[in-house]
Order: C-alpha cells, then sequence, then structure tokens
C-alpha cells in the first residue's frame, strides 16, 4: 500500500513511518525539513510546505491512504498554525480523492468519568493546551463533513518513547486508564494501532483512543 505520512520526522510521525515501512509498505514522508530523514528503501522524503494545498493535492493523488501526524509545536501561533494547515491537508485531500485521512489526534478532548474533557481540567497544563485546542477544532469539523473517509487516534494523556508491545487496548471518546488510573501508551504502540487501521479500518468516521 502506498502512504503518505505528514510530518513524518515528528515525535509520532517517526514512529508511524517506522510501522509503516516494517510491514513493507511505501512511504512518501512530506517533512519541513527533509535531512532530518534517513533514506531508506521503500521511503520517499519530500520537502514541502503543507499550507501549498496546490502542491500538496499533486503528492496525495493515487496514494492510497493519508495520515497526518505534524504538529505547530515549533510556530508562534501553535493553534493558529494547525488549524490552518489542517485546513490546507483537508482541502488538498478531498481534490485528490484521498481514499482515507488518518489523523493523529490529542487526548485532551477524551472524556472523564464525569462526562468533563480533560482539555477542561483545572490543572491542564498550559503548554499544551494551544496544541489541544487545535485538535478539539479539526475533530469538530471532521465530525461535522462528509467530503471524507477519516478516523481521528487520541493516545492516552501520556505518550512516551518506546517499543511496541502490541499489549494495549482501544476505546472511543473517554480516557482510557490502568487499574492505578495511569493513562500511558508508547509511540510504538500507538504506531502499531495506527497501521492496523490504514490497513483494516474499524473506525471509519469516528474518532477512537488506545492506553495501556
Amino acid at each position: 500500500m502506498e502512504l503518505v505520512i505528514l510530518g513524518a520526522s515528528g515525535f509520532i510521525g517517526s514512529a508511524i513511518t517506522a510501522e509503516a515501512l516494517s510491514r513493507g509498505h511505501k512511504v512518501t514522508a512530506v517533512v519541513s525539513r527533509p535531512e532530518r530523514v534517513t533514506p531508506q528503501a521503500g521511503l520517499t522524503v519530500l520537502g514541502l510546505d503543507i499550507n501549498d494545498t496546490a502542491a500538496l493535492t499533486k503528492v496525495l493523488s493515487n496514494k492510497a491512504v493519508v495520515i497526518s501526524a505534524f504538529s505547530g509545536h515549533a510556530q508562534q501561533d501553535v493553534k493558529g498554525y494547525y488549524v490552518a494547515a489542517f485546513n490546507s491537508v483537508y482541502k488538498a485531500a478531498v481534490a485528490a480523492n484521498t481514499p482515507r485521512l488518518l489523523v493523529v489526534g490529542g487526548a485532551a478532548t477524551l472524556k472523564l468519568p464525569d462526562e468533563s474533557r480533560l482539555l477542561d481540567s483545572p490543572d491542564f497544563p498550559a503548554e499544551y493546551r494551544a496544541t489541544a485546542e487545535g485538535a478539539a477544532e479539526v475533530l469538530q469539523q471532521l465530525q461535522q463533513q462528509s467530503d471524507i473517509s477519516w478516523s481521528f487516534l487520541s493516545p492516552a494523556a501520556e505518550i512516551f518513547p518506546g517499543d511496541k508491545t502490541g499489549q494495549y487496548r482501544l476505546g472511543q471518546d473517554y480516557l482510557l486508564a490502568d487499574q492505578d488510573g495511569r493513562s500511558r501508551i508508547s509511540t510504538g504502540d500507538y504506531a502499531v494501532a495506527m497501521l492496523n487501521e490504514a490497513e483494516q479500518p474499524q473506525h471509519q468516521n469516528k474518532r477512537f483512543s488506545i492506553a495501556y
């Protein structure tokens, strides 16, 4: 299968790229700094501004799945950049007749047992708020459209660099936690869940979540 991964050199994007290549898929990695990606078999690296919708549309054409894993963490206006860039991605995917759009989402919009969102917790970290609010807007946008088939994968409250174990739980709109109240997942297992969804869709036009 031919995949396009946007933000392929990032924290989560790099794990998704590695997992896709390990499964024998052909990957086009769209990044802002191509020198950060090590060349290897099955991987095509493109340096491209994803806000260039016309250029991105050409890249997405004839690709089976697009995985959006970019973030705006390095930008001055994190939320503004993220929302605007995702709008470009969305328009390009629709114009290219992309069969599936998979989105790396955040945990902040997941619900707690009292039905409130993690984002609305009084102790939600201020440094992550802009990214979380941007992801919330993107999720709402996806839920209200019918132009493209999509899935939005929210990680646990803590996602950390780590190998895959294959032992995790999937949920939907509620934050998953273990018996000790911890909500954690490795980047390796997150990538496994994302590629499983790419290969065998189980959550079309839905948000789903993952944790140990």
